[in-house]
């Protein structure tokens, strides 16, 4: 059984709130455990903007004004799916806004029964048309260093000592008034670079996708379900 990092992953993340829907998303690719590419754009909101919200990731309608909705994207969010597992820190805000716009995805591998991704074909065991499960760094990072007092998103940054990559590569890759925690391109490479910085630790790096993806949960009775999988 291969480990993860042979695995292409996705890590998503999202601004936007169920009243308003996706505003912004930004997609990093991690191929062998390091960055390739990243996707983004702004998203026509589909409800009303909350002045909370837009005080939070900066978002009004002069600067979504034009913009298309993100529904017109099912193509590209289904074809990441299909050749590797999403990603998140803390999942369960992607998870339920990625499903309020499309509830299923195409079938695509499932990666806790043998599903094979970045172009494999998934057979007929392996195969699922859901989003999940996650790859989720803030599960990950609370499981594996249990004496971290705070598993925020910057904070854990910091803790690893990873700003000064996030901010060089955020310049390369991120649009200039993105660049900042709370835009969906600048925090998607953030999660992006801990999940790198996983695949530098020889123990993690050995585990298989199975294996990272039922520690990606804080359920244990979900965990316990992933990891019975790969008896079946």
């Amino acid at each position: 059984m291969s480990n993860w990092t042979a695995q292409p992953i996705h890590f998503v993340d999202f601004e936007g709130s169920l009243a308003s829907g996706i505003v912004e998303y930004g997609v990093v690719t991690l191929i062998a455990g390091e960055v390739r590419e990243l996707h983004t754009r702004l998203c026509a909101p589909r409800g009303r903007l909350r002045q909370a919200d837009i005080a939070v990731h900066g978002l009004g309608e002069g600067e979504l004004a034009g913009a298309a909705p993100v529904a017109e994207d099912f193509a590209r969010f289904a074809a990441w799916r299909q050749s590797g597992p999403l990603a998140a820190h803390f999942a369960g805000t992607e998870n339920t806004l990625l499903k309020s716009v499309w509830p299923y995805s195409r079938a695509s591998p499932d990666f806790t029964r043998g599903g094979v991704g970045s172009g494999g074909a998934a057979g007929a065991a392996g195969a699922c048309a859901e989003w999940g499960p996650w790859v989720d760094t803030g599960a990950l990072y609370r499981q594996l260093y249990p004496q971290l007092g705070s598993y925020k998103l910057a904070e854990l940054v910091s803790r690893c000592g990873l700003q000064a990559e996030l901010d060089a590569l955020a310049a390369q890759l991120c649009p200039s008034e993105r660049c900042r925690y709370h835009a969906a391109p600048y925090d998607a490479l953030a999660g992006a670079l801990l999940l790198c910085a996983l695949a530098h630790e020889p123990q993690v790096a050995a585990l298989s996708t199975l294996q990272l993806l039922a520690l990606s949960t804080l359920d244990g009775a979900k965990r316990d379900a992933i990891q019975q999988t790969s008896f079946l």
